[in-house]
């Protein structure tokens, strides 16, 4: 062991660790405290966006709260950069401290769930595919993203959408308490009717106010088949589709949820192989209700054109969760821009159709998510979540293999993104922020900002959980960029 490590500090200045004080860390974390140069150093600093190579200066692998107690109050002792890692999959990669401290939980993916009270307990390292599993054994789910590689800590942190939704309402509205470490080092327990503001916080402040260990949500029936699947169009019919489809949504119930997707056709097998490559547009849907509704609910999106191929049917929720990982499967490069919308006026589409025409590489796509229902009728104060009123979401999802495209995608990805901005609501979700988009971060949060600000006054007077689309203390007056 060399004798001192080299370490960057809050206020991004370089100090040394002297070798006895990591020992000392390295003894209080049963998961094992990682250095540079050991074995599991690179595999345990990579997330799951291949732009995001940081090198920490220290990971260490909690397995409890215990060992995220340790880490947390030596990096304060040493106002040294924090970062958290839960399932390392935000775009930002934010998990990663440059010469920091990070805390990774990847192996805290405990799954405890309480049939007769239809309750979860998750552990922080859990990703959706763990979780899904373990309910889907009952029959059981709550509102959760689209890809099952997702972590739910950092999915829930920043408010949580999918298939759900419509029907039950973001994972933060189906939070009941949550686990908490501060900064102080102490362990607390977040509900509503304990440390009530610390709680409101969590749902949807980004990982601002401390390391969550564990959560507790309400879980519903769900599955295990539900209606679900694809209808894809040739890209000649998008101005036409996305009409019709944008129409179609006034009168669709909470129970059926339909995105849409504007990108190259991946060799899908409904698809015929004359259009792989080509632009198209495809409608991916579920049915949350009674299988026998779900093909008479899902039916008018087959006449919104003339398809080019469906794969429509009952299928296992725990598939469908997972039908999008071949497209976000980890280690390539990826750089998004995200806007919400109250309404989607043709204007608006026609920017999102000329997008789709310049698509700089065949993984980049133009993803848009129905919101509303049951999110949209939770008062924008409730929770710390303000983008109540977005009846929709795009997110610009800019993806190329290897570096010669960054900048490509980039400027993609910000065109159209400026593109659209006349016709958002200027807010954002916080989960599809990049590193360079703090910005938008107040936002984002609307009136609930002075709130939070109040809170992190509270618990983080130092800012130490910077790592993030963050909010500064109270006293602070100004939001500083994520590192």
């Amino acid at each position: 062991m060399t004798s001192t490590i080299a370490y960057i500090t809050l206020n991004r200045d370089v100090r040394q660790l002297r070798g006895e004080d990591v020992a000392d860390l390295a003894g209080r974390i049963r998961g094992g405290l990682i250095r540079r140069g050991d074995a599991l150093y690179d595999d345990s600093r990579r997330v799951w966006n291949g732009m995001v190579d940081r090198q920490p200066a220290l990971i260490a692998r909690c397995t409890n709260a215990g060992d995220v107690q340790a880490a947390v109050r030596f990096a304060a002792a040493h106002a040294m950069l924090l970062s958290i890692r839960g399932g390392g999959h935000h775009i930002a990669g934010n998990a990663v401290a440059e010469g920091g401290l990070m805390i990774d939980l990847s192996a805290m993916k405990s799954v405890q769930v309480d049939v007769a009270q239809r309750t979860a307990r998750v552990g922080a390292g859990a990703l959706l595919s763990d979780f899904d599993h373990a309910a889907q054994a009952h029959g059981l789910a709550t509102p959760l993203g689209i890809n099952s590689t997702t972590g739910v800590a950092g999915l829930t942190l920043g408010g949580g959408f999918g298939w759900l939704t419509r029907r039950h309402g973001l994972t933060i509205d189906n939070l009941i308490g949550a686990s908490v470490v501060t900064a102080d080092g102490q362990l607390r327990r977040a509900s509503a009717d304990s440390e009530s503001e610390l709680f409101w916080a969590l749902r949807g402040g980004g990982g601002n106010f401390g390391v969550v260990t564990e959560f507790e949500y309400r879980l519903h029936p769900v599955g295990p088949e539900v209606w679900a699947g694809f209808v894809a169009y040739p890209f000649e019919q998008a101005r036409q589709v996305l009409r019709a489809w944008r129409e179609f949504q006034l009168t669709a119930g909470d129970d059926l949820t339909v995105w849409a997707v504007l990108r190259k056709a991946p060799p899908l097998p409904f698809l015929p192989e004359a259009v792989h490559g080509r632009e198209v547009v495809i409608f991916a849907m579920m049915y949350a209700g009674p299988l026998v509704e779900g093909e008479r609910a899902t039916a008018p999106v087959l006449g919104f054109g003339t398809p080019i191929g469906s794969a429509l049917g009952a299928m296992p929720y725990l598939g469908f969760q997972s039908a999008f990982d071949p497209l976000l499967t980890p280690g390539a490069r990826n750089y998004w821009k995200s806007h919400d919308f109250a309404a989607l006026s043709d204007a608006a589409l026609d920017q999102i159709i000329d997008g789709a025409t310049r698509l700089p590489t065949p993984e980049c796509e133009i993803f848009i998510g129905r919101l509303g229902g049951a999110m949209g009728r939770v008062p924008a104060q409730a929770t710390a979540y303000a983008g109540r009123q977005a009846q929709y979401v795009m997110n610009l999802h800019g993806r190329n293999g290897g570096a010669a495209d960054d900048s490509a995608v980039r400027n993609w990805a910000r065109r159209v993104f400026d593109a659209c901005a006349p016709y958002a609501t200027g807010g954002g979700y916080v989960n599809f922020l990049t590193e360079d988009e703090a910005d938008r971060v107040a936002m984002s949060y609307g009136v609930n900002l002075p709130r939070l600000q109040a809170i992190k006054q509270q618990y983080d007077p130092g800012n130490l959980f910077r790592m993030n689309l963050n909010i500064t203390p109270q006293a602070s007056r100004a939001l500083q960029p994520a590192s």
